[in-house]
């Protein structure tokens, strides 16, 4: 038989040569046609739909997504209150909250913060920043000292501050998803992240008359271009002056 058996409709199959003669060589592949058509194969970028040619869509602009960057005093008032009353961590979260705005931290150095940053008897934390910022010892206040009292008798045994129930250090992630739900909550008109506490932190020290090298050490910023950003914006440089 010279040429392999063929029906019409199915696949073609080579038929095997005779063991012993010079072409009873194994192929080395078969190639397997898709019988699907008009299929093409799925990319990384590909999309639902193809409206947008492939490309994933844009990330809207925080303009379009906020009327500001910042919380208000009274807007994070709000916020470690209903903490206090509707969280299953109520002392934890309420700390977290009013920590991260008193010293304008990072959520990643709220995170991390550590037991052996706190130093009781002074009423100090040891402010650890990242992204090459300057470090500096902070003072507690009371209401602050209670809460992380409260914190350290009730809790497990770890070298964070802030806890989940497993007794891991609690992720940004989970403060950020703790922080959306209470901004719902509160029923606040746009969606809030935690750096807004920090930046929150920046406008009440420019609003209060905190001159610009004391913010910027306070914050950490190596760069003072990004401390200007919070006087410039400061109403409260231009009260009085169209007194008589």
């Amino acid at each position: 038989m010279k040429n392999p058996i063929n029906l019409e409709g199915e696949a073609s199959v080579p038929r095997m040569p005779d063991v012993g003669t010079e072409s009873a060589v194994l192929p080395v592949s078969l190639e397997v046609k898709n019988t699907v058509p008009d299929e093409a194969p799925i990319t990384a970028n590909a999309t639902v739909g193809g409206g947008n040619g492939g490309k994933p869509p844009k990330r809207c602009k925080n303009k379009d997504m906020r009327p500001r960057e910042y919380l208000t005093c009274e807007e994070v008032e709000t916020l470690t209150r209903l903490a206090r009353k509707s969280t299953r961590n109520p002392i934890r979260d309420a700390a977290m909250i009013l920590m991260a705005f008193r010293h304008g931290l990072r959520v990643s150095e709220l995170c991390a913060l550590s037991w052996r940053q706190i130093d009781f008897d002074a009423g100090r934390i040891d402010v650890i920043r990242i992204k090459n910022g300057y470090s500096s010892p902070h003072p507690l206040s009371g209401d602050e000292l209670r809460l992380l009292r409260q914190i350290q008798r009730g809790k497990v045994a770890s070298p964070y501050i802030f806890t989940s129930e497993l007794g891991t250090p609690l992720s940004t992630d989970g403060f950020r998803k703790m922080l959306s739900r209470l901004a719902k909550k509160a029923g606040f008109a746009f969606c809030i992240h935690p750096h807004m506490l920090r930046h929150a932190c920046g406008f009440k020290l420019a609003n209060d008359g905190v001159d610009t090298r004391t913010i910027q050490d306070y914050l950490g910023h190596k760069n003072i271009q990004h401390t200007v950003t919070y006087t410039k914006l400061s109403m409260d440089r231009f009260h009085g002056l169209w007194k008589g």
